[in-house]
């Protein structure tokens, strides 16, 4: 991933703010329960000390939707007052939303905030968000008004096994990579079936996707934590979400959850009643997210085992701070 010195700057991007050396677009990644929201936030009034507007920009696939801020761990009302943050809680539940329809909203809203003399903040977990949100990415087309809705129809009338056999039948080497119970890659793979593309990832995209330039000069900040601590963290949230989430999920789960919302962790997890299950999807993301961010460029590692998140929030304020000198 290219940063500062690498990245394609956009127009907003190149003043300055009262003498202030160049603002650049800060991005904060990391493993769930890591504690980013906390960073953040502190992050936020430390540059409103120093006479900066910061906003947040979330690239989180499942903080959008309303109506599961408590299964999703959205910003809480008092992290809204100290840094309000844009696209969370904005997607009805029972719609679905893909990547391709967050990435234009979220290139907006930075532009926007630039745009005002604003510090936009990029908070996520969601490494393929973060990376739409950062660069333009050369996505695969959405699918024609109801094809999307007829294959989920078909998701929830036959099951994901089902239609793994239907797209193994269709495309063998491709259903051989996806598992069974993948229900997102299964339905848009035979979306692209359906559409007479080919359903096969285009070749070397995967490598694309680390190397595409930022759209604007950015200090990408990546959180990690020693393992024992983090899977603690993981464990005493996923208790707290599963006591305090079981009306939100009944609730969501009653109006029709749509497919992509029901990917929440924990949405299938607490109607099952698996709490075991929720802790285990959740350190299986962790170290996913983690992996995501090892592989990119550019990136300040700060391991905040033993800093507060004001210890970290400073740390961050200092990079961007050398970046901006140059």
């Amino acid at each position: 991933m290219r940063g500062r010195e690498g990245g394609r700057h956009s127009a907003s991007s190149g003043h300055s703010v009262g003498g202030r050396p160049t603002r650049v677009l800060i991005a904060l990644f990391g493993p769930t329960a890591i504690g980013k929201t906390e960073i953040a936030v502190e992050l936020a009034d430390l540059l409103r000390a120093e006479g900066e507007d910061p906003v947040a920009i979330s690239a989180d696939a499942l903080q959008v939707y309303r109506g599961l801020e408590t299964l999703t761990a959205a910003p809480t009302a008092d992290q809204l007052a100290r840094l309000p943050h844009r696209l969370v809680s904005f997607v009805p539940v029972t719609d679905t939303f893909s990547v391709g329809e967050y990435m234009p909203m979220a290139h907006r809203e930075i532009d926007a905030a630039l745009a005002a003399g604003q510090t936009p903040i990029v908070v996520g977990g969601t490494g393929l968000y973060l990376r739409a949100a950062l660069c333009e990415l050369d996505l695969r087309p959405p699918p024609p008004p109801g094809l999307r809705e007829r294959l989920e129809r078909e998701l929830a009338v036959r099951g994901s096994e089902a239609l793994h056999a239907e797209l193994a039948r269709r495309a063998p080497k491709l259903a051989h990579r996806i598992p069974p119970n993948d229900r997102s890659r299964i339905v848009r793979a035979l979306e692209l079936l359906a559409m007479g593309a080919d359903p096969e990832p285009v070749r070397g995209a995967e490598n694309r996707l680390w190397t595409e330039e930022t759209r604007i000069p950015t200090v990408l900040v990546g959180l990690t934590m020693e393992r024992a601590k983090l899977y603690r963290r993981i464990d005493e949230r996923s208790e707290r979400i599963f006591a305090a989430a079981r009306a939100e999920v009944l609730r969501a789960d009653a109006a029709g959850a749509s497919r992509t919302a029901r990917e929440a962790i924990g949405f299938e997890e607490l109607l099952r009643g698996d709490l075991e299950g929720m802790k285990r999807a959740s350190r299986r993301l962790a170290k996913a997210q983690l992996t995501w961010m090892r592989k990119l460029r550019g990136v300040t590692v700060i391991d905040v085992t033993s800093r507060s998140p004001r210890e970290v929030a400073q740390i961050v304020l200092d990079r961007v701070r050398r970046a901006q000198r140059g």
